[in-house]
């Protein structure tokens, strides 16, 4: 009969399971702000699709009422904005869009929240 032994002794699978949680505390982080940037990327092209539908309605609205349909529009789900292809709610990286007009310049400003509260603003 042999009498070797098998299987790992309880120092190495301290080792092993030392090892894994150090790269356990270093990968998660970055994978958490992989996430942030993520939404807020999305976010920020959310914001410049809406100025896009913003000037396909533009360009659609030939008469005086719908100029003025347009103007009034305020958020970015707008029934104006989705005959021009917008979604009926916003992305779930989007928290909050708002659209404003300035009659004085106009142009309309988009401002735009992520989930993780970064504000995005663009113009047409």
């Amino acid at each position: 009969m042999k009498n070797g032994t098998q299987g790992f002794t309880l120092i190495e699978l301290l080792i092993v399971i030392a090892i894994i949680g150090i790269l356990a505390a270093v990968l998660i982080p970055n994978v958490l702000n992989a996430r942030k940037r993520a939404n807020d990327t999305a976010n920020n092209a959310f914001a410049g699709q809406v100025a896009t539908w913003i000037a396909a309605a533009d360009t659609a609205a030939d008469t005086a009422a719908k100029q003025t349909t347009l103007k009034g529009v305020n958020t970015c789900i707008a029934a104006t904005l989705q005959a021009e292809g917008a979604p009926t709610a916003l992305p779930a990286s989007v928290s909050g869009c708002t659209v404003a007009y300035d009659a004085t310049s106009g142009r309309y400003t988009i401002v735009s929240t992520s989930t993780n509260a970064v504000k995005v603003t663009k113009t047409y």
